[in-house]
């Protein structure tokens, strides 16, 4: 089949995926499991999602529909978003913490083995 011919054929096509509608879906499923992780965030991750992302058990049926609604590279983008955001505030909470008062180690007394 020519390069015309199947660009003829394919003019009248409507990719469903990027129209306003499919995008707004998208976004409620993505919003969806995303507040579903926040609210389990007290339980074990037990489910691998994609770019490494752990979710506990009770968010799989928000990730399934996340998952149907959008398209592969945009779940992965926004795993990537995610994690690197949590990364981030994790990282900005731990600063916090580290402020005030230095607790410093208890000293360590070193006993040399005693030879016979």
């Amino acid at each position: 089949m020519s390069l015309e011919a199947y660009a003829s054929a394919k003019r009248d096509e409507i990719h469903t995926d990027v129209l306003l509608q499919a995008r707004e879906a998208c976004y409620k499923a993505r919003d969806a499991f995303y507040s579903c992780l926040e609210k389990h965030s007290d339980k074990k991750p037990t489910e691998i999602g994609s770019v490494g992302l752990l979710y506990p058990t009770e968010c799989k049926p928000s990730r399934e529909d996340y998952v149907k609604n959008c398209r592969v590279s945009w779940v992965k983008h926004f795993d990537r978003q995610y994690c690197k955001t949590k990364r981030t505030q994790r990282l900005l909470d731990d600063k916090e913490t580290r402020r005030g008062p230095l607790s410093l180690p208890q000293p360590y007394t070193f006993r040399p083995p005693t030879s016979a």
